[in-house]
């Protein structure tokens, strides 16, 4: 490799790293806002907090990594302009082609990622955060309760168990205690396991065992009561999709569905690594300017066309669900037509318009 391709490649590397950690650092609040609200409201338990985070950054890869990739190559090209130094090369006899070998070098590892995130990893680790979760939701191990360790519960309450069955869903003795409505309520019980009405709502069953209620100020009021089975709703579980969501099956079963759901989810995960690769390219162009230009005024127009072209990828996937685009044409008419245009102003860039001839 050349010095001048290794200096390139270096700048390239180090301006997009740069910009994936601001990007991932930004992102990260979104990712574990919607995750602590989960845990806050005993939809998930607080175990899964950091499995959860690192799995749904798998799945917004595709669409963090070609933002970083535009916005880091935008930042060292125009840097080469500003310094002057793409002045320096091009003097030399480089022009923007011979980008193209540095460029690539940065740009195909990066798009072959994103096509194994949205075709391979990103579903994969969909599908485990579904399943870590319906696990979840079926064990009060991992809803957090432990034996022999009194443990405060997301309603005010506190839980006690004896012992806890291998699967997690049989207890021991339980003890209970929690207020609602400015009573008091104390249950002990024998036995108990951990059942499902429906998919999402969650019931403690205690058998064989004693109900104590009164005033939480202290008064009169109280009343004992003696149970055989006593049902205790716990925080529903956080929502599931059905094993059959096209956006959790592999891509290899959705070439074959003739669902259109299953045909717009083949399509969006088709999109993103083609989207990555034009947007690429197109910063080379967008990047030009002159020593004394502002280089935030192409940026800011680059990030707007990033944004149009993923919400149109967005749209369109929403069109091709409801019917409305025909499955043969898909995203084919955003992508292909935006990989072409960014090839035709990549080979366009720095070309010098023909002089008029002059007539006699």
């Amino acid at each position: 490799m050349l010095k001048l391709d290794r200096y390139l490649l270096g700048d390239f590397v180090q301006s997009f790293l740069a910009t994936l950690i601001v990007l991932l650092v930004v992102s990260v609040g979104g990712v574990l806002v919607d995750i602590l609200g989960n845990i806050a409201d005993g939809r998930l338990p607080a175990r899964l907090l950091f499995s959860q985070l690192g799995l749904q950054f798998i799945v917004y890869m595709p669409l963090i990594l070609p933002l970083a990739l535009m916005l880091g190559l935008l930042l060292a090209v125009a840097r080469l302009y500003r310094d002057s130094e793409m002045a320096v090369i091009t003097a030399i006899g480089v022009g923007p082609r011979r980008l193209l070998k540095p460029l690539l070098l940065l740009v195909l590892p990066v798009v072959g990622l994103i096509g194994a995130c949205s075709l391979w990893l990103g579903p994969w680790a969909d599908r485990t955060s579904e399943q870590m979760i319906d696990q979840a939701n079926r064990s009060v191990l991992m809803a957090g309760l432990e034996s022999g360790r009194f443990t405060n519960l997301s309603n005010g309450g506190v839980v006690y168990l004896s012992s806890i069955s291998p699967d997690g869903t049989g207890l021991g003795r339980v003890f209970m205690n929690r207020a609602r409505e400015g009573r008091i309520e104390v249950v002990s019980a024998a036995s108990g396991k951990l059942f499902f009405e429906g998919k999402d709502r969650r019931y403690l069953q205690l058998n064989d065992g004693h109900q104590i209620e009164g005033p939480a100020d202290g008064g009169k009021g109280y009343r004992l009561a003696t149970f055989a089975r006593n049902d205790v709703a716990m925080p529903d579980g956080a929502q599931t999709r059905q094993s059959d969501d096209p956006e959790l099956l592999p891509t290899s079963q959705l070439i074959g569905d003739k669902r259109p759901q299953a045909k717009a989810q083949l399509h969006s995960r088709i999109a993103p690594p083609l989207i990555a690769l034009a947007f690429a390219l197109l910063t080379v162009p967008l990047a030009r300017s002159s020593p004394r230009q502002q280089r935030y005024g192409r940026m800011m127009l680059a990030f707007l066309a990033y944004m149009v072209g993923m919400n149109l990828m967005f749209i369109g996937t929403g069109w091709i669900a409801d019917g409305k685009v025909p499955d043969g044409l898909g995203l084919w008419w955003l992508t292909l037509p935006l990989l072409g245009l960014a090839i035709w102003m990549y080979l366009r860039d720095g070309h010098l318009s023909r002089p008029k001839r002059v007539t006699a």
